[in-house]
């Protein structure tokens, strides 16, 4: 038996060693069960004084393209007269799944007629993060024919006058030369890529108008095109790519494209509702729905599907273009329904380009304009295409459409949208948050926090002469200079 001063000093041991390991450990009140809504990556533990921060650069004129430059460092900087855009370690806002672009089936078919070793040196150039590689982390695919293919089909084309209702005629068609040899080489170089899939148009013997272009998708054929759909996502899982989202029809409101198919929200709705999600639930599917997929100009048309509680609950989230509308309408819908997503799926650069304006633009507009109103995601148009703009569609296919890359042979030409996906998709790798940067006029930007724990920082200088500004975080200031039209990733 312990004396009585003895058994105290071993009591008062024993809470001191529970409260040193709950301190450790960080110990949680018992029975709490908030979580938060999406995993949050790890915070830094703080910035220190000469931490450096690395500094990614392109100029308008084409100076510098996508070049790592000499490293700022933070520093207790005094105070200046120059603008500081103060990055925010706790405020924090959607996670991202990715940049990147539509692999539309012309750009498959330059990139397969490509040498094999120019071809994997361009895929590896596009896809890894590694060195000075653009690290593209999202790809859209096209269902079926996109306007960029050289010839119309879908994966269940029938003679005149037949059907095939239960869709056992599925076939990947033209896509088996081209798009999915060049996709399970980019898998082999990011197995973790992010893939939609977005259709141009419904089998044409689905239609109202038995053509390819135009027309509606007959409601007697809702459970043929859901089945469609799910095949679709099946087949695509035997060939080894998985589709994390489809979108229900590109453009709906555009049914002047080759290939095209007009769907008005109520249409969609009903689809959704009465066929398509029900068939993903019995059949265990769980790629996300996307709707809408269209212009800025119309966020009524989300929100009449997503103001239908029974077609809302299958849905992910609404999908935009900016060919017309103000890219706040993309937060005018978040707001709305801020349990559904927001992503930003296409936009075109026009042939043959202006590199100053098309880098301002993108980057102001999407790069930062649309994350910041919410998009998970922001991708361009076309990945590739040749010096002539080819391929495309007759009747209504881009003529004018610049890729991200041109090819001609083993050539390769970067264009604007190139380096305007690099400076956010290296870097702000998919499971970053968006988090809080004060906006500043002249300097649009847009902050992250990787899940590493790293700070990623996009900034464009809009003006028409040089300026200097300081990039705080947790009390610590670095200093940077980008010229006119400049745009600078810093990483920390």
């Amino acid at each position: 038996m312990k004396h009585p001063i003895q058994q105290r000093v071993w009591q008062l041991l024993a809470l001191f060693t529970v409260i040193m390991v709950c301190t450790a450990a960080s110990c949680k009140k018992t029975g709490s069960t908030a979580q938060p809504e999406t995993p949050q990556p790890p915070t830094t533990p703080g910035t220190p004084s000469g931490a450096e921060v690395a500094f990614w650069l392109t100029t308008g004129n084409r100076t510098t393209e996508f070049k790592e430059q000499p490293k700022p460092r933070f520093g207790a900087t005094p105070a200046t007269s120059q603008a500081v855009i103060d990055v925010s370690g706790t405020q924090t806002y959607q996670q991202m799944d990715g940049f990147g672009f539509t692999l539309t089936g012309g750009s498959a078919q330059h990139l397969i007629r490509m040498s094999a070793p120019a071809r994997a040196a361009i895929l590896r150039e596009l896809f890894d993060t590694t060195g000075s590689n653009i690290g593209i982390s999202y790809l859209r695919l096209s269902i079926g024919a996109s306007d960029l293919n050289e010839t119309v089909f879908s994966y269940n084309d029938q003679p005149a006058g037949e059907t095939d209702p239960e869709i056992k005629k599925f076939d990947f068609g033209p896509d088996k030369q081209d798009v999915l040899p060049v996709l399970k080489e980019i898998l082999a170089i990011n197995p973790k890529i992010i893939i939609m899939g977005s259709p141009w148009s419904p089998p044409v013997w689905m239609k109202d108008n038995g053509d390819t272009r135009g027309g509606s998708l007959k409601p007697e054929w809702y459970d043929a095109y859901a089945r469609y759909l799910i095949r679709y996502i099946q087949e695509m899982k035997k060939e080894g790519v998985r589709i994390d989202a489809i979108t229900i029809q590109n453009e709906p409101l555009h049914p002047g494209n080759n290939p095209s198919l007009l769907m008005t929200a109520a249409q969609q709705a009903a689809f959704i509702k009465q066929s398509l999600g029900p068939q993903f639930k019995s059949a265990g599917i769980d790629t996300k729905i996307i709707i809408y997929d269209h212009n800025a100009d119309r966020p009524d048309y989300p929100l009449a599907i997503l103001n239908d509680p029974e077609a809302k609950k299958y849905v992910d989230g609404s999908a935009f273009h900016l060919y017309a509308g103000p890219i706040t309408a993309l937060g005018q819908v978040h707001d709305a329904h801020p349990d559904k997503h927001i992503y930003f799926t296409e936009q075109w650069i026009g042939a043959p380009g202006n590199f100053s304006e098309d880098l301002k633009w993108h980057i102001r507009t999407l790069i930062v304009g649309a994350t910041r109103n919410w998009a998970r995601n922001v991708l361009q148009w076309n990945l590739a295409n040749g010096p002539d703009n080819k391929p495309h569609t007759d009747r209504g296919g881009c003529t004018a459409c610049l890729g991200g890359i041109t090819i001609s042979g083993d050539a390769v030409t970067r264009n604007p949208a190139y380096y305007i996906v690099a400076h956010a998709a290296k870097f702000v790798r998919p499971g970053s948050v968006r988090v809080g940067s004060n906006e500043i006029g002249g300097l649009p930007n847009v902050a992250f926090r990787r899940p590493d724990g790293k700070h990623v920082l996009v900034v464009l200088n809009d003006g028409t002469v040089a300026r200097s500004f300081g990039i705080r975080h947790n009390g610590q200031t670095a200093l940077a200079t980008l010229d006119a039209g400049a745009v600078g990733t810093f990483v920390w």
